[in-house]
């Protein structure tokens, strides 16, 4: 899981290089990324796309279906865990949480399989030394 401020502070950080073959600052460079959310008011899709971007942006691959949410009643009212919130018997957030968590996982091993991301076309290093990765020199036209 990663919170709101830290999705903030390490999208500060993301023109800094940890080595060579890395674009982004942060870790999870070949690892997958999804959000859950929880409340009792709508807007879990809003959420789920801003996190679900910013998660992307910082080298996460985000599967279909990465996120999942409960809402419970609009306006005050119980939490997810609050007895009696229906929350743990919901059946389309059951749904949906199943589906996220499987999508990740096959996503993640996908990227595991394949040794990670591929770094053609993606290597600041390079491009700051006149590599334009197959990209047409207009010198040579």
């Amino acid at each position: 899981m990663v919170p709101a401020p830290r999705l903030e502070s390490s999208d500060g950080s993301t023109g800094t290089r940890h080595n060579s073959t890395s674009t982004v600052s942060t870790p999870p460079t070949g690892k997958t990324g999804g959000c859950l959310i929880t409340g009792n008011e709508d807007g879990a899709k809003h959420c789920a796309m801003n996190i679900l971007y910013s998660l992307q942006h910082l080298g996460y691959v985000i599967p279909p279906q990465a996120d999942a949410a409960w809402l419970g009643e609009a306006g005050p009212g119980p939490s997810y865990l609050d007895p009696g919130s229906g929350g743990p018997e919901n059946d389309f957030t059951n749904r949906n949480t199943t589906f996220m968590t499987w999508n990740l996982l096959h996503a993640a091993r996908m990227i595991k399989d394949a040794g990670g991301s591929p770094v053609h076309g993606n290597q600041r290093a390079s491009w700051d030394a006149g590599c334009r990765f197959d990209f047409p020199n207009p010198e040579y036209r």
